[in-house]
């Protein structure tokens, strides 16, 4: 049996391959990674979650400063040059472990890696240089790319997406802002950091953050508002787009109303879309967009092709892209020996570095809202961070947490928190959701000062409320 992974550098290829890889001279004959990147590493290394965490980490550390009453003098600025190098070269070796990884499986008996872009010549039969494979499985896992909205005068101006930010070592002065999602709200307080000092950001509802209850996004808001000085213009909705002599003027309907808001420069921070386009899928049966992709990771049209991570369109997260590695080679296995394959189920478990991540988004399992849809029968607890003195101490004193929880039985179904350190509760609690612990058992010891107090005083809370 030979299968072919196009896209083996990504974090979802390279986790197929790695599962199979184990299994090439015993259900496999032979296995061939196929990739294009120049170096090669996967979106994340190179251009997603890894250089964003790093620009962030600085723009974090003026934050506090500006921020701290204890500290005089004028903040520093941030030397974009030494940003950008040091973020080059941590990605550059991050790069290098995930390539000599994919090229170490390429050294096993019965595995290759072909460097090249890979297309299909029909269901399959996927060429890649001057060479042609006729495979018996394929997985897909090509990543996604930046998502370019269909906006009047959009393909007229000159826009940066997130990729242009993180290499910038210079920047304008002001700038208009498409995109409050996951991307927007980690690249805007970097931008304020960075000297950005004019920015308006357009929001399309009432508040940002879809899969927050909405006191989170509204904290958001304030903070955002107050804390980076950041316009933020809610109900908003973009019109058209134009260049002018200064930069661009972006037209808006702003609850109604026609706005125009002028700017140095266009920021696109719209989200991204499955990295497709290069695969010539029109030879094959397949017939990407809506449902395209099953549960199992297979794709409806042909049940022996696979696709996972970004390339799915399912939920463009790291650690998901990972998961559905794993299982689609799981799946590719069972399906070869005539067995029924599982599908991919994962708990919601999602980390935005929010405020340049001294105040990240955390939310695993349930929110009020999802246990409302879902028809639970709950028990919801909050907390502000102020009420914890562990937060004032560490001068982080803004932001709030939640639990959702069983009212029967306990079992702990949500946890949402928007705080300091909110990012490195969200692995415990995960487990915590995952295991369905009862809130009841779960022990007082977050011993001071550590943040986790937030943590424990939800336990209290929910727990004298359940049953």
């Amino acid at each position: 049996m030979h299968v072919v992974i196009v896209g083996a550098y990504g974090s979802a290829g390279v986790a197929a391959a790695e599962a199979l890889s184990e299994r090439v001279g015993e259900e496999l004959d032979r296995l061939t990674l196929v990739d294009d990147g120049e170096p090669g590493g996967g979106l994340c290394i190179l251009r997603g979650c890894m250089p964003s965490k790093e620009v962030l980490s600085a723009a974090a550390h003026r934050y506090q400063v500006r921020h701290d009453p204890r500290l005089s003098g004028d903040p520093p600025t941030l030397d974009l040059g030494k940003v950008v190098a040091t973020k080059d070269r941590h990605v550059a070796a991050f790069a290098e472990h995930r390539r000599n990884a994919v090229h170490q499986l390429a050294d096993l008996d019965g595995v290759e890696f072909v460097h090249g872009t890979a297309r299909f010549l029909d269901d399959r039969v996927v060429a890649a240089g001057d060479r042609t494979f006729e495979a018996d499985y394929v997985v897909v896992a090509t990543g996604s790319t930046v998502n370019v909205p269909d906006l009047p005068g959009v393909d007229e101006v000159d826009y940066w997406t997130s990729a242009d930010v993180l290499d910038a070592t210079d920047l304008p002065e002001s700038g208009v802002v498409m995109g409050f999602g996951y991307v927007g709200l980690e690249m805007v307080p970097y931008l304020a950091e960075a000297g950005v000092g004019d920015l308006t950001v357009i929001e399309h509802d009432e508040r940002p953050l879809d899969e927050a209850d909405p006191e989170y996004g509204d904290e958001l808001l304030s903070l955002y508002r107050e804390e980076f000085g950041v316009e933020i213009l809610t109900n908003t909705h973009e019109e058209s787009v134009e260049a002018t002599d200064s930069g661009v003027r972006l037209h808006v309907d702003a609850d109604g109303e026609p706005r125009a808001v002028d700017a140095e420069a266009l920021f696109l921070f719209t989200g991204r879309r499955p990295n497709l386009g290069s695969l010539a899928l029109e030879n094959t049966s397949l017939s990407p967009g809506d449902g395209w992709v099953s549960d199992t990771m297979q794709a409806t049209d042909d049940p022996r092709t696979f696709v996972v991570g970004d390339a799915n369109g399912k939920e463009p997260i790291l650690h998901v892209a990972k998961e559905q590695g794993y299982r689609a080679a799981e799946n590719l296995l069972a399906h070869a020996r005539g067995d029924p394959p599982e599908p991919y189920e994962n708990v919601h478990h999602h980390v935005i570095f929010s405020a340049a991540g001294v105040y990240p988004y955390a939310r695993v399992g349930h929110s009020v809202e999802s246990a409302e849809e879902a028809g639970l029968d709950y028990v919801h607890v909050a907390r502000k961070a102020e009420d914890d003195g562990v937060f004032k101490t560490k001068n982080v004193p803004r932001g709030r947490a939640s639990l959702v929880v069983d009212a029967d039985d306990g079992a702990v179904l949500g946890y949402q928190g928007l705080h300091y350190h909110a990012d490195v509760m969200a692995k415990a609690m995960q487990v915590v959701v995952e295991l369905g612990l009862d809130v009841r058992d779960l022990p007082d010891r977050a011993y001071h000062p550590t943040t986790p107090e937030i943590l424990d005083a939800l336990f209290r809370g929910a727990s004298a409320n359940v049953g």
